[in-house]
């Protein structure tokens, strides 16, 4: 078991120590449930309520705390507590699973695929024709990989994830479990003769590097082009990316939220849970929509927008006050 003094941690973090504890820390847990052998975080102040009966010995906390530690505990003030939290959880990080062999005798792999050195991938693997993979990237057990698609280095593709034919993944990667990414897009048009006609879906899905993606997320290949989703992009669990979609630079998509087909975001995006775009839609830079909602049209950079259908956040809240007024002036 790992362990280390209040003092070794704060040589990774850089912060000013408040008080003191002689205890060994174990583990990082939050507030309500750690123990005395572990550290906690306060990153907002509206948590400062919670320090007095959790057992923490240690708390990385902002520069603005205004409790003390107590006796025989210790603050670690840092300028961002959320991010120094992220450093803490790196230093008590269990090892990825280990590879006892790095190509398994079980994966299939075609022979006029390349593997890049020091690349591992599991049992039951299948690498198809043509397919570059670069050096040092780990891919897990079951996962596909299908004809003239690459890989960068460095990246992970966890179990279960599908890539389609002619995509392309960049460098540092993660691809969660299931994943799937090149799925035909969802094109149909009526037909007299036969109903739906399937509209084919010739294009492909482009990755960057750094972009992390969700397990059971699904990024469709374009029905003409590319499905973009540019570098340092965070997708979560459950996410649907329609074809021909374009992302910026570090979008992040939380949770079964969905973009349809050709939703442009410009960088910095941010789309809450359960949120879903309309198709050829465009969203400029460092926009947020707040979870839940529905965006049928526009949105201009820098706007952050609320509700179904989506409005600008200061009207949907006075909209949400006038209908909560409306509400209890009836029960009168």
């Amino acid at each position: 078991m790992k362990s280390y003094s209040v003092q070794e941690i704060n040589e990774v973090l850089n912060g000013v120590i408040f008080g003191n504890t002689l205890q060994s820390i174990t583990a990082p847990e939050q507030l309500e449930v750690a123990s005395d052998s572990e550290i906690s975080f306060i990153g907002n102040k509206k948590y400062e309520k919670l320090w007095s009966s959790s057992k923490a010995c240690v708390a990385v906390v902002n520069e603005d705390i205004s409790i003390e530690p107590g006796e025989n505990r210790a603050f670690i003030k840092v300028k961002n507590a959320d991010l120094a939290m992220s450093q803490v959880l790196e230093l008590f990080a269990k090892p990825m699973p280990e590879f006892y062999i790095d190509i398994h005798p079980t994966a299939v792999i075609d022979r006029t695929a390349v593997i890049g050195v020091g690349t591992k991938i599991g049992a039951g693997c299948y690498v198809g024709p043509n397919v570059k993979i670069g050096e040092n990237t780990i891919i897990y057990p079951n996962a596909t990989i299908l004809d003239e698609s690459t890989i960068g280095k460095n990246t992970v593709i966890w179990s279960g994830t599908v890539v389609r034919e002619r995509c392309h993944i960049g460098n540092d990667c993660i691809i969660h479990p299931n994943a799937t990414i090149g799925a035909d897009g969802f094109g149909f048009r009526p037909c007299p003769e036969k109903g739906l006609v399937k509209i084919p879906q010739i294009g492909n899905v482009i990755i960057g590097n750094g972009v992390e993606i969700g397990a059971n997320t699904c990024v469709d290949r374009g029905k003409f082009s590319s499905t973009v989703l540019g570098d340092g992009c965070k997708i979560d669990n459950l996410v649907q990316i329609g074809h021909n979609s374009k992302l910026g630079r570090f979008c992040i998509m939380a949770g079964n939220s969905g973009l349809a087909g050709s939703v442009t975001l410009g960088d910095g995006v941010i789309i809450g849970g359960s949120a879903s775009i309309k198709d050829h839609t465009t969203i400029g830079s460092g926009a947020i929509v707040g979870a839940g909602s529905g965006v049928t049209g526009d949105i201009p950079a820098g706007k952050t927008m609320l509700g179904y259908p989506a409005v600008e956040a200061r009207d949907a809240l006075k909209q949400w006050a006038i209908l909560k007024r409306l509400v209890n002036e009836s029960k009168k």
